[in-house]
């Protein structure tokens, strides 16, 4: 996928006059990177070989750089330098969140400045509001929020009544409209202002999609490609097992056959400890009760050696986020028969005493 292809994404074809959120543009971008990102990982087992070949755009560079936080200008660099940095910084841990989220703010910064220059010129350099283009352009939210110079949702929502990004009744934009034409707040604000006072909402934005987007989605990705079956949780009731039921974030193929279950967990080294002790339960209930059960946590951000190493003593396969593919691949080969791939069993049953 070329530079100029995920740009456009989120805009509805190119249209620059397209009606999307920023919520909106920032989910495509991510989906489309996660697809990017996912084929770069199989080529590098798993970022942990990177050779020149491999790494062939602006996209994928970014990907890389992304990954090990280098400064790097991606668009300034050949395939080649990026290689040589990922060959120096080998000993910082690669993070997804990183390699992906780069490419979003990009698109997201790119869609504001686009945002703000139509909207400066619609209103004669943010000076003059018509109730109806507010009304008609709800997407347009976090702006005119910005040029009210209101905080919070909640105090908007005092101001001018319940509105969001998707719908902003003509009351509301009628409301909207003089409170911003008794400001005129072009008198005081250039475009670059408006563009840094956004950008908590781009981070508040992206933060989101990575806690509900991102990882699950690199590992719903590779288990697609690698053809296995399986559910999400919003998608089945629960798992059984010795003490309850309840769900994992994925389970294969299904909740009524359950062989593999999938928990998938970002952390930092501050609450690895209190995440491990949920997990190692979570695990031991359902393999207690499913003899054939394999437990697979997928890993991001920086947990403790300690930790992981503790983990691995109940889960079958403690694995990074970035080695997602490998992992699918070890679940297409369980559930197509390969039993060895099965690694610990864990049997025992909570009876009454008599």
């Amino acid at each position: 996928m070329s530079e100029d292809d995920l740009l456009q994404l989120g805009t509805g074809s190119g249209d620059p006059a397209a009606a999307t959120t920023l919520y909106a543009a920032a989910g495509a971008a991510m989906a489309e990177i996660i697809l990017v990102y996912l084929a770069l990982a199989a080529r590098t087992d798993g970022f942990n070989r990177i050779e020149v070949g491999h790494v062939t755009d602006v996209v994928e560079r970014r990907i890389v750089l992304g990954g090990i936080n280098s400064p790097l200008d991606e668009e300034q660099v050949s395939n080649e330098e990026v290689v040589n940095e990922w060959a120096r910084m080998q000993a910082v841990p690669f993070s997804v969140e990183n390699a992906v989220t780069r490419g979003v703010y990009i698109k997201l910064r790119a869609r504001v400045t686009e945002l703000l220059e139509r909207m400066e010129s619609q209103t004669n350099g943010f000076t003059r509001f018509d109730a109806a283009f507010v009304s008609d352009n709800a997407y347009l939210l976090p702006v005119f929020q910005r040029l009210l110079n209101i905080s919070s949702k909640s105090k908007l929502k005092e101001a001018v009544g319940s509105v969001n990004d998707n719908s902003i009744s003509k009351p509301a934009g009628k409301r909207i409209a003089d409170l911003l034409n008794a400001r005129q707040p072009g008198r005081a604000v250039t475009i670059n202002d408006l563009r840094l006072s956004i950008e908590p909402t781009l981070e508040g934005i992206v933060r989101d999609l990575v806690g509900r987007v991102l990882l699950e989605d690199v590992v719903a990705n590779a288990l697609d490609v690698a053809g296995v079956q399986y559910k999400r949780e919003s998608e089945y009731s629960a798992i059984q097992g010795v003490v309850y039921s309840f769900r994992a974030d994925f389970v294969a193929p299904d909740e009524n056959d359950p062989r593999v279950f999938i928990e998938v967990r970002k952390s930092s080294s501050r609450h690895a400890s209190l995440y491990a002790k949920d997990k190692m339960f979570s695990a031991i209930n359902w393999k207690g009760h499913n003899r054939k059960l394999m437990a697979i946590l997928v890993t991001e951000g920086p947990w403790t050696e300690q930790t992981l190493q503790v983990m691995a003593k109940v889960f079958d396969y403690v694995i990074p986020l970035r080695k997602a593919s490998q992992m699918a691949d070890i679940v297409a080969a369980y559930l197509n028969g390969d039993e060895s791939q099965l690694r610990l069993l864990i049997d025992f049953a909570v009876l009454p005493d008599r």
